[in-house]
């Protein structure tokens, strides 16, 4: 959707302030250096605010106001210097896609990827605002997941129809980051594993819902998984990463 936008024109590009859009969102105790944040930091999780997930995520849902929460925040490393897995980064990021395109995240969603993929995207939870969560908790079924994937593996097309631009996919899968607990690149919301054979791209939702593409082998897998309990390296995650690299890529004819 940050692509979409900036393609319209409704966002200059990934190097855009977003404090501006923000506006009294932006609370005024917070650190100064809320004022250079980005839209690149936001997608990069490199935005430098003390992340909002794992065992702070559920004291962030319960504040009054989750964007002026999450600005408030302590800054414990300079925007764009370290990636920190933060649920809060792309919630703020929603925030400013509505602010800039005048609709809510559903209906960006559903207007500018679910009717061209033929997707169904029902509505899902909102903050005490009313804006729709942009980190989490949307219900899409794996076939969406898999056109998604699909889309981003032929380079922004979906059968015929152009979805997103090429240089969008190769700015989301461009490294600008690693994860402190997989050791695996960051790009714009996905993950970059090189394995010993192959390039794999991942998305990755709690519970292990994931969408990992494989373009050298022309392959695009959609799982879904428990989504009331996390997944983690050592656990559930690192068997599905084991699924596909053992046995998935195995069992992949190499394309011609």
């Amino acid at each position: 959707l940050t692509g979409i936008a900036i393609e319209r024109g409704e966002l200059s590009g990934t190097d855009q302030l977003i404090a501006p859009l923000l506006r009294r969102s932006v609370p005024r105790r917070a650190d100064p250096r809320v004022h250079n944040i980005t839209v690149g930091h936001m997608l990069s999780m490199q935005s430098g605010l003390q992340e909002v997930s794992g065992a702070a995520y559920g004291n962030w849902v319960n504040t009054k106001h989750w964007i002026y929460e999450a600005l408030s925040k302590p800054m414990i490393a300079d925007p764009g210097s370290a990636m920190l897995y933060s649920t809060a980064s792309y919630h703020v990021l929603g925030a400013v896609l509505s602010t800039v395109a005048d609709k809510n995240l559903h209906q960006l969603a559903q207007s500018r990827l679910g009717d061209p993929l033929n997707i169904d995207i029902p509505p899902w939870n909102k903050d005490p605002q009313g804006r729709f969560v942009g980190g989490n908790d949307m219900h899409i079924s794996p076939l969406a997941m898999l056109k998604i994937g699909e889309t981003y593996r032929n380079g922004g097309r979906y059968k015929s129809q152009r979805i997103l631009t090429k240089d969008w996919i190769d700015q989301s899968w461009d490294v600008y980051g690693n994860s402190r607990e997989t050791n695996h690149g960051y790009g714009f919301g996905w993950f970059i594993w090189p394995t010993p054979n192959h390039d794999v791209f991942y998305a990755r939702g709690y519970g292990g819902q994931m969408i990992y593409i494989v373009p050298d082998l022309a392959l695009t897998v959609a799982i879904t998984s428990n989504p009331a309990k996390p997944a983690t390296l050592d656990g559930h995650l690192g068997a599905l990463n084991t699924l596909l690299l053992d046995h998935i890529i195995p069992a992949t004819p190499p394309t011609l």
